[in-house]
């Protein structure tokens, strides 16, 4: 660990030491250390920006409450994202949306199935983004925990309590799913 490493953690350490006793400053430097980060992880699970808001600031509560939970044996902004991703999905869960069950049958997809090293698709990130707002929230979900927030899918099944196999199909099919979408926005641009 090199020297800005430790002044790093140190600085967040002692930010979390004055959480635990209470103190509301504290609290505050926190919540600006991570709400974008935190919101933007609820909004790409619930895809509502008002419910993502609520969701971000009732995580932050559930954790300053739990925080002497905190063992410090991964970082603060990952135990934070594990409540957030949580709540994020209790809430959809309260909504009783209808999510796309897929299965457990274990699925041998490879990524150049997908690939069509013909065509070149040239899309702004943004319009990823809109794209994957439509996709149904089994596989929205899944595909945002996987390439946005890193998690592998053994992680992923854990989350989610699926098997790592539902993980890797729901993947699979919702990156074939976005890959369809963004072909058919290209041909309706040409259009």
């Amino acid at each position: 660990m090199n020297k800005q490493e430790s002044i790093y953690k140190n600085i967040h350490q002692d930010i979390i030491d004055r959480c635990r006793s209470g103190e509301q400053k504290a609290q505050f430097q926190l919540y600006k250390l991570y709400y974008k980060a935190m919101y933007n992880t609820c909004l790409r699970i619930v895809n509502d920006s008002l419910e993502a808001e609520d969701i971000m600031q009732e995580s932050f509560l559930k954790a300053f409450e739990k925080i002497h939970f905190y063992k410090g044996e991964v970082s603060f902004g990952a135990w934070l994202k594990k409540i957030v991703i949580n709540h994020s999905l209790d809430e959809l869960r309260k909504r009783k949306l209808e999510t796309n069950s897929i299965e457990e049958s274990v699925y041998e997809i490879k990524d150049e199935e997908y690939r069509d090293s013909s065509e070149e698709i040239s899309l702004q990130i943004e319009e990823i983004r809109e794209e994957m707002k439509k996709l149904p929230d089994g596989y929205r979900i899944v595909l945002s925990l996987y390439l946005i927030e890193g998690y592998d899918h053994d992680e992923i099944s854990e989350i989610l309590n699926i098997s790592s196999s539902t993980s890797r199909s729901q993947f699979a099919r919702a990156k074939k799913k976005l890959i369809e979408c963004l072909k058919e926005k290209q041909i309706e641009k040409r259009i």
